[in-house]
């Protein structure tokens, strides 16, 4: 008898950085509304590399990854199935264009965001903020 295992499913998020707001997509598919880049990592990918590539698709940019924010991997985070979310930091010059299952790429204020922002990805935008202001990370305590 052979046991059927149910992982969570690897993911990349990425918060990159142009001047002073951050790229948004608006997604094509379901969930509807905005997120950061991002999506799935293929078999035999870094999750670096996963998310230069998610960036790329999804918004045309060349980034810079910069740092990693935080491991989000909340069983309810993701309604279509348990994912595991690896995110990033990052910067980038140009201008952001909707592509691949992103409606539309544009830069917002981190005071000025758009809703709704879907997933838990206004949580990872306020941690980033956090991040900014204070240095500090989100606490491994509080599960997220």
């Amino acid at each position: 008898m052979s046991a059927t295992y149910r992982n969570p499913t690897p993911t990349v998020d990425v918060v990159i950085r142009i001047g002073d707001g951050i790229v948004l997509i608006r997604r094509r598919n379901e969930p509807v509304g905005w997120a950061l880049p991002g999506g799935f990592v293929d078999e035999g990918e870094t999750v670096e590399a996963a998310a230069v590539r998610e960036a790329m698709e999804e918004t045309g940019l060349e980034i810079t990854l910069q740092d990693l924010l935080y491991v989000y991997s909340n069983p309810a985070r993701d309604r279509r199935k348990h994912t595991l979310s690896v995110v990033f930091t990052a910067t980038a010059d140009g201008t952001p264009r909707g592509m691949d299952d992103a409606e539309e790429a544009r830069i917002f204020s981190l005071d000025a965001l758009p809703a709704p922002i879907v997933f838990d990805h206004a949580q990872m935008v306020r941690d980033y903020q956090r991040l900014l202001a204070t240095g500090q990370r989100p606490d491994p305590s509080e599960g997220r």
